[in-house]
């Protein structure tokens, strides 16, 4: 996949010097370089052996966009080559467990001697203070802890276990974007700054919408929650084994639902009454169970019923939402690459506005 000119894109100009650890702290690197940042990034000797376990021998797409450059930090050489390069960067990331910088005398205190305007950027599960600083942990701890995972599963039932995308790619998210907030303030005032991008912190912030849900009783209490139980939020299955996603909240959209369904003699306005839910949830998907889920995309998709097919990562890359906006691209060794996003354009007075 080609990556935009970083002429054109809002980071062009800004180097940063990544301390190549894995998941969320080279996605944060990837995603500055996918804005136009020259991105060095420092890999050890050997690779991290989750890294190998987990991404196999095949291409690794964190390294797109980057310059690549095997360092032994533990080594004066090494470490006289990070500072060189630190001291020439607007940015640094780094993901090691708390006080590993330091005692490789790459610390904060260690890296403003050479450079007093660097934003340097700490990419940890726990954070770098509290009780479980010093832990190791996972995606899957992350948000375990922030409360957000026991959302993943109805009342009585196991919680999901999510992809890695609501811990490390939240976290990788919250780093790049706490980077640039503070390049801003480090090019106003010349002053660096440290970013505590802490995969705890940054996930529970993304759970404003949730409490906010909670603070009105409509999830994680006792009465029924339409995010769980409704029969207008869910996922169903179709004849054929696939599966399809509503989530026809609003009153107007949970009309066009019941009217494309057929579903003629439920009351539109009844749509929040609890007492209904079972009975209607299991009718629709009694319902939806009798057709493939081409059926269902025909008669639902594009509509404003809210309605997608779950697909899978292949059947995504093909999908014509997803082909017309280039998101993803087969590789020759069937891999999938992502492209960059989100995207710009140059604002002016005959700027094009977007469909909607």
């Amino acid at each position: 996949m080609n990556v935009p000119n970083t002429l054109n894109l809002p980071l062009h100009g800004i180097r940063v010097v990544e301390f190549e650890g894995i998941g969320p702290g080279p996605l944060a690197a990837r995603m500055l370089a996918d804005m136009g940042a020259e991105v060095i990034a420092l890999a050890r000797p050997e690779p991290a052996i989750a890294a190998q376990r987990l991404g196999g021998a095949a291409e690794n797409p964190l390294h797109r966009g980057k310059q690549v450059e095997i360092v032994d930090l533990k080594s004066p050489d090494g470490r006289a080559r990070a500072l060189e390069l630190v001291s020439e960067a607007d940015a640094l990331i780094e993901g090691y467990r708390p006080g590993v910088m330091e005692r490789l005398g790459l610390g904060p205190a260690d890296c403003a001697k050479r450079n007093s305007r660097l934003v340097y950027g700490r990419m940890t599960g726990w954070g770098q203070a509290g009780p479980l600083a010093e832990a190791a942990g996972h995606d899957l701890n992350y948000v375990a802890l922030t409360g957000l995972l026991s959302l993943s599963a109805r009342k009585g039932q196991v919680p999901i276990v999510p992809p890695t995308v609501l811990g490390d790619a939240a976290g990788a998210l919250g780093m790049a974007f706490g980077i640039a907030s503070a390049l801003v303030d480090a090019r106003a005032n010349g002053l660096g700054r440290i970013v505590d991008a802490a995969i705890v912190d940054i996930v529970a912030m993304l759970g404003t919408l949730v409490q906010w849900i909670r603070g009105n009783g409509q999830i994680d209490g006792l009465k029924p929650s339409p995010f769980h139980d409704s029969p207008f939020y869910d996922v169903y299955a179709c004849a054929d084994g696939g599966f399809i996603s509503i989530a026809a909240v609003e009153p107007s959209f949970y009309a066009m639902l019941l009217s494309k369904l057929g579903l003629n003699d439920v009351n539109p306005a009844s749509q929040y009454d609890s007492d209904t839910w079972p009975a209607l949830k299991e009718r629709i998907a009694t319902l939806i169970r009798t057709q493939s889920r081409e059926y269902w995309c025909k008669l639902l998709e594009g509509s404003d019923v809210c309605f997608a097919p779950v697909l899978g990562l292949t059947e995504a890359v093909r999908h014509p939402h997803n082909a017309a906006r280039r998101i993803y691209r087969l590789t020759p060794s069937g891999a999938i690459d992502v492209a960059p996003a989100p995207r710009f354009q140059t604002l002016s007075a005959t700027t094009p506005e977007t469909k909607k």
